[in-house]
């Protein structure tokens, strides 16, 4: 049955996936956007699909978000700021944060909302050195390597209190999110292989003990989907993919292109005082820097998990990381951007 849908973050890269893929569908899709956003990667409202309506506003005022709200039947909720540093941090407590709780409390008083999709992020679960964590896991707050984390960790708990108090919630937990589509401080994937095919980062991101779980994103946007369908109100289900290291993802792009692989090691130690040094510049400039300290601490710890219960329940399948980078390295050649 096609349904009303609201998409928060939908001029995001994930969000204007996900509405692609709702409108391809045929479902009525409302997107939140703010008047500031660049919106030239959503589905035109005029597509043959399906109708896409936009909705202006932001998750941290209230009022816009309760006006979306209505008259909808299922909620993405995948507004977040995703920098790993910010000269306010006040911000990622305002969006990540108070962002879920102003949309909970929109979709009570709206009182149509059937199901919400909550959009997470493993950081919100914490590190998992030494093994591979499931959706058993929870944060252990002792620690945080970036104020990201610290509040997705935060909004977690929030998500999953609102489940237990009879909020039919549903907490996906994608890893990180790569592909081709769009350029974003979100796309980590991709922003590491320009700076390695322009010659700014000549080496590895130390010593390959790192591990991640790497989600491209038209995978992640099928198991936000298959989770309105066949996720379970109360259930997490991690949208992961193939666990590996930075050094790895370097290896294989030089075998796709036909490249010379890196030869030495940035020890972390220098990635994170250059990431200090950019902090610097940036509250001089204004200007986001490209990396920053937390990125270091990042890097030190492993976020190995598995995806099993989400292939099992919702049907989710991901790509491997090869196939992945098979798709956004030809991409990134032909925007001009890298060159190999």
């Amino acid at each position: 049955m096609k349904k009303k849908i609201l998409v928060t973050g939908a001029s995001g890269y994930l969000g204007g996936r996900l509405c692609h893929a709702l409108v391809k569908q045929g479902h009525s899709v409302r997107a939140l956007v703010r008047p500031t956003s660049d919106i030239s990667s959503l589905p035109s409202s005029t597509t043959t699909d399906g109708p896409l309506e936009l909705a202006y506003g932001d998750v941290t005022d209230y009022l816009s978000l309760l006006d979306a709200c209505s008259g909808c039947h299922v909620i993405f909720h995948a507004a977040a700021v995703v920098e790993p540093w910010l000269p306010d941090p006040s911000r990622f407590v305002s969006v990540n944060v108070g962002g879920l709780k102003n949309l909970l409390q929109a979709a009570k008083e709206t009182k149509t909302v059937e199901k919400i999709i909550y959009t997470s992020s493993f950081f919100a679960l914490g590190s998992t050195d030494g093994y591979i964590a499931d959706e058993t896991q929870f944060h252990k707050e002792k620690y945080f390597c970036s104020e990201y984390e610290k509040s997705k960790a935060t909004a977690d708990k929030i998500a999953l209190q609102a489940a237990s108090e009879g909020f039919p919630i549903v907490p996906v937990y994608p890893g990180i999110i790569f592909g081709a589509g769009k350029i974003t401080a979100g796309n980590v994937v991709a922003q590491l292989l320009i700076e390695r095919f322009n010659g700014r980062l000549p080496g590895y991101i130390g010593y390959g003990n790192d591990r991640f779980s790497f989600s491209h994103v038209d995978d992640v946007v099928e198991g936000q989907i298959a989770a309105m369908d066949k996720g379970r109100p109360g259930e997490r289900y991690l949208l992961t993919g193939e666990n590996a290291s930075l050094a790895l993802i370097f290896d294989m792009a030089a075998v796709i292109t036909e490249t010379k692989k890196p030869r030495f090691c940035i020890p972390l130690w220098v990635i994170e005082a250059y990431g200090w040094i950019s902090v610097f510049f940036s509250r001089i400039t204004g200007k986001l820097p490209l990396t920053s300290y937390p990125t270091a601490r990042v890097a030190r710890h492993q976020w190995a998990y598995s995806c099993e219960k989400a292939k099992e329940e919702l049907g989710y399948n991901p790509r491997s990381l090869k196939e992945g980078l098979m798709e956004v390295l030809p991409w990134l050649k032909n925007l001009g951007i890298i060159k190999y």
